[in-house]
């Protein structure tokens, strides 16, 4: 089994490096087993909204079509699918995928962001989100 990177995923989605993207697209259809990392997801997410700036809805796309093929296996693939259908839904990504990651977890501290905890206890995330007393 062979692992992705990050700009392999870019250049399959994205079609901006015509080469480059053939060969993403032989990798997709030629091997028989795919490994990719969660990190890779979230980096991917993070390359398609930050400098390529794709709405939500095209990177739900890409996220959804990449766990839907059968030669791809994601690391902790639950959690990356319910992280995107947070995303969705307007977790921060990053965000979504701490949360859904930490599914075994009474509770997820941060200091971070009050929007995230009430966005997350709106939707009834789990583990709830929550800012400790300074």
């Amino acid at each position: 089994m062979k692992a992705l990177d990050t700009n392999v995923l870019v250049r399959y989605y994205v079609q901006d490096e015509p080469r480059q993207a053939a060969t993403a697209a032989r990798i997709m259809s030629e091997e028989a087993a795919l490994f990719v990392p969660k990190t890779v997801i979230l980096e991917l997410e993070w390359v398609l909204r930050g400098y390529y700036q794709q709405p939500t809805a095209n990177i739900y796309a890409a996220v959804s079509h990449l766990s839907g093929l059968p030669n791809v296996i994601l690391e902790q693939a639950d959690a990356v699918e319910a992280a995107v259908r947070h995303y969705r839904r307007g977790i921060d990504f990053a965000d979504a995928l701490h949360l859904t990651a930490s599914h075994a977890c009474s509770e997820l501290l941060t200091f971070d962001d009050r929007g995230y905890a009430r966005r997350a206890a709106k939707l009834g995330l789990k583990p709830p989100v929550r800012i400790p007393a300074t």
